[in-house]
């Protein structure tokens, strides 16, 4: 679902009011430990981390015009999202994500590409969410991104 929003905080307020205080908790646990340089913003209808166009000019390469996106949290219709690139660029990031996830969630990880998705609101790991956040700096980003770009 996308919600009418130009800041984070009209977005929150925009959601439905049992998912408040989880996707507060959400963004406050991914802006601590977000690595220095990434912005929050409204991006593609959701709250997004970015790097911004003064770190990096060229811009997300299908519109040049957007800042490189980075990760983005969601309340979708059914569940609360997590898209983080750097899970779908890195097979490291993956294969770490995937192997730490049991040991702070019992139930089956519900993932795609890059969208981590949590139906129990109750049961988001935020711990994890917040080392995932920090695993990657801009530059590690950057390079990632540019070096699967240059494959196509």
């Amino acid at each position: 679902m996308q919600y009418e929003a130009k800041t984070p905080d009209e977005y929150i307020n925009a959601i439905p009011e049992e998912r408040k205080d989880a996707m507060n908790t959400l963004r406050k646990v991914i802006k601590e430990n977000l690595p220095e340089g990434f912005s929050e913003k409204i991006s593609y209808g959701m709250i997004g981390y970015i790097v911004p166009h003064t770190i990096f000019p060229e811009g997300y390469h299908c519109d040049p015009k957007l800042p490189l996106p980075f990760m983005n949290i969601a309340s979708q219709k059914n569940f609360i999202a997590v898209y983080h690139s750097g899970i779908y660029a890195s097979q490291e990031l993956m294969d770490w994500f995937v192997a730490e996830y049991p040991k702070y969630v019992k139930t089956k990880l519900d993932m795609g590409k890059s969208c981590i998705r949590f139906k129990k609101i109750d049961q988001i790991p935020m711990q994890l969410i917040g080392e995932l956040a920090s695993k990657m700096t801009v530059n590690q980003w950057i390079n990632i991104y540019k070096s699967n770009i240059n494959k196509k």
